[in-house]
């Protein structure tokens, strides 16, 4: 088989199965494994697939930058962020991420709830100038433009001197062997120490983000509480999820 026509099987089966396989691939096409993880890499290099070892993952769309992801799954970042509003309660401290769909979260915060928000969003701290009864505390460190999020050590330092009840994360990808991933090293970094000072961590996404992976890993899945899915969220992309024993929420 040419190597184009190879290709293009390789992303049909990714396609079908949300996986590839090497070994598996290269036993079907009688090739060499090495042939294979050659078509892969050259793959990924044009943003097409996600190399993981053994194979390949769906890339995960959501690594687009903020301006990018805001057109992605609008509807259902709306009821997302509508129905985790729903859960931050009266006196509570919480964090809430970086990204669209926390920017819809903050949004839809009752003007009286009486709480505390802690942030490295810009974008989620504007949201919340008219909520008079919440403490917004910004943490502040190096701007990545590409999340519109603080990063770095100075970040890092302010996270490790809070405790919240709940923190609010977004991710670009959560699948059932990859775990929770995110397109940048530093960020990664971050959201693991927001994980780590929070009692417990419900995980927001869209239905694009599932099945999906990127490069960065945060933590495996059982790191996290409760995973927040639109209300249309394919059952076919969540039940590998619900086979680990993550807990699932769909938003109403």
């Amino acid at each position: 088989m040419l190597t184009r026509p190879r290709k293009q099987h390789i992303l049909s089966v990714l396609r079908r199965d949300g996986q590839v396989v090497a070994k598996t691939l290269s036993e079907e096409l009688a090739l060499s494994e090495d042939t294979i993880r050659r078509d892969l890499r050259e793959l990924a290099a044009e943003g097409l697939l996600q190399r993981v070892h053994g194979g390949a993952l769906p890339v995960a769309a959501a690594e687009a930058d903020f301006t990018g992801r805001q057109q992605l799954a609008p509807d259902e970042k709306v009821a997302i962020g509508r129905a985790a509003a729903r859960l931050v309660k009266p006196g509570q401290v919480v964090f809430i991420d970086g990204g669209t769909t926390a920017v819809q979260l903050a949004r839809h915060l009752p003007t009286t709830l009486q709480a505390t928000v802690v942030t490295h969003s810009p974008s989620v701290a504007v949201e919340l100038q008219a909520h008079t009864g919440i403490e917004v505390v910004l943490i502040g460190g190096r701007l990545f433009r590409h999340s519109m999020v603080a990063v770095g050590a100075a970040a890092m330092a302010a996270i490790g001197r809070i405790h919240a009840d709940t923190y609010f994360m977004g991710v670009t990808g959560v699948h059932a062997g990859a775990g929770l991933t995110t397109g940048d090293a530093e960020e990664a970094e971050i959201k693991r120490a927001l994980m780590a000072a929070a009692a417990e961590t419900i995980v927001l996404a869209s239905s694009e983000k599932l099945g999906a992976a990127s490069a960065w890993v945060i933590n495996p899945l059982a790191g996290a509480t409760q995973l927040l899915v639109a209300p249309q969220a394919p059952e076919p992309a969540l039940a590998p999820l619900r086979a680990t024993g993550l807990a699932i929420l769909r938003a109403d």
